[in-house]
């Protein structure tokens, strides 16, 4: 990781608390260029979703892609990750006394 510099960067370990939906199909709406209007409908994986729109702004940003995640922080910044950097890097946490993640949705 540090082949461009003198010595190696500091290094940091996430901690951070996300939501996230993995990525069955994106359909990206080609007749909609604008940035605020809709880029594409993302169709989750998990059960229990249902199929939402995304701005064409978060495409050309993020470029996701089935299989991926699709990540919101708790500021409200919404991403893209790949599934194996997102597995390897996130944990499913317990909510209102229901496993959500981990190999439960990850597999």
């Amino acid at each position: 990781m540090s082949e461009d510099f003198e010595k190696e960067l500091p290094k940091y370990q996430s901690h951070k608390k996300v939501w996230a939906l993995k990525i069955k199909s994106i359909e990206i709406h080609k007749e909609n260029s604008g940035e605020e209007g809709p880029g594409a409908t993302i169709t989750p994986e998990e059960d229990g979703y249902a199929p939402f729109e995304v701005s064409n702004d978060y495409i050309r940003k993020h470029d996701p892609k089935p299989g991926g995640y699709y990540v919101v922080y708790e500021d409200g910044y919404k991403s893209w990750s790949p599934a194996k950097a997102f597995e390897e890097g996130y944990t499913g946490v317990e909510v209102g006394g229901m496993a959500t993640g981990g190999n439960l949705l990850w597999n």
